[in-house]
């Protein structure tokens, strides 16, 4: 072995030990060190890696749309409707206006990581603010957003967000509201209860005794320790947040035409079902494998930031 590959070698265990000590000397190596073991513990999960590297294809995907799509994912060439899979120059065949079908499945991408990226942005904080006043203050304020968030919960999310977006009107970010506005009860219910364990706790009375006030606690104390609860749950969420968003723009209610938009291809396919299934089963599979690659890396991040649950 060279001396550069005992030198690197060296290094890589310098780190390692650094990262793994049980005796960090200061916050950020905690922190870093956690992070640390919580990818090692990820990474010995397969099929949560399998749904990650889909991910992190998707992304890529959506980043790299206009090198990647072979077409203009707009651009109507009659002349070559509905074309089968494997035609020259349409891959994954072309719809009834003679479209690139592969090249809209790419720019579409970008329109389902937008969806995902604002309701996973909007809803979480939402409910984990509801979720912790209600818990911390308790009493009169418990009882009241507790009772508003009966009633959001009370209804099945894609009806609720049906009738926000019959109000709101037609459009991608509309439809994002609507799907934002459904999803936060559950956070705010997994909010509260992580806050009714943790308000009685010594540390919270020794802080309260130092002159921190409720917003301080709240912000400082509370939310840090719901936060791994959240994050499992907005990963497992984000399936049925890809399938509401395809089912209102299934209904013409999302992302509004010629947006090369999932759902929305696959309503446009369903007049062809049965002599040109490829039109509407390629949007189909795309939504289907992005959502299991959310659902096992949901699974995963359990495994990690759950550990108390992931046996059960």
């Amino acid at each position: 072995m060279s001396q550069f590959d005992v030198t690197g070698t060296r290094a890589r265990s310098g780190w390692h030990d650094w990262l793994m000590t049980e005796t960090p000397r200061s916050r950020r190596q905690a922190r870093i060190g956690s992070f640390y073991q919580g990818w090692l513990t990820l990474r010995r999960n397969p099929m949560a890696m399998f749904g990650l590297s889909i991910l992190v294809f998707l992304v890529l995907l959506a980043i790299f749309a206009p090198l990647l799509a072979p077409k203009d994912p707009y651009a109507q060439d009659l002349g070559a409707r509905l074309l089968p899979l494997g035609s020259e120059g349409y891959p994954l065949g072309s719809d009834s206006l003679g479209r690139d079908i592969l090249s809209r499945l790419i720019y579409g991408a970008r329109i389902t990581l937008y969806i995902v990226a604002l309701v996973a942005l909007i809803a979480p904080i939402v409910g984990l603010f509801v979720g912790t006043v209600a818990g911390y203050a308790g009493g009169w304020v418990d009882t009241i957003l507790m009772r508003i968030t009966d009633i959001f919960l009370a209804f099945p999310r894609l009806v609720l967000a049906l009738a926000f977006v019959a109000a709101l009107g037609a459009g991608i970010e509309n439809a994002i509201i609507a799907i934002s506005l459904t999803a936060w009860p559950p956070y705010a219910r997994i909010a509260r209860a992580e806050t009714l364990t943790i308000r009685k706790a010594d540390y919270i009375a020794a802080v309260r005794l130092q002159g921190a006030g409720p917003l301080r606690i709240i912000t400082k104390h509370i939310w840090p320790l719901c936060i791994s609860s959240l994050i499992v749950r907005v990963t497992l969420d984000m399936a049925g947040i890809i399938l509401a968003a395809a089912g209102l723009g299934f209904l013409g209610l999302g992302a509004q035409p010629p947006s090369p938009e999932w759902g929305a291809m696959i309503s446009e396919g369903r007049r062809f079902i049965l002599d040109h299934w490829w039109v509407a089963t390629m949007p189909g599979l795309a939504i289907f494998i992005v959502s299991l690659a959310f659902n096992l890396l949901g699974d995963g991040m359990r495994d990690v930031l759950d550990p108390k649950d992931a046996g059960k």
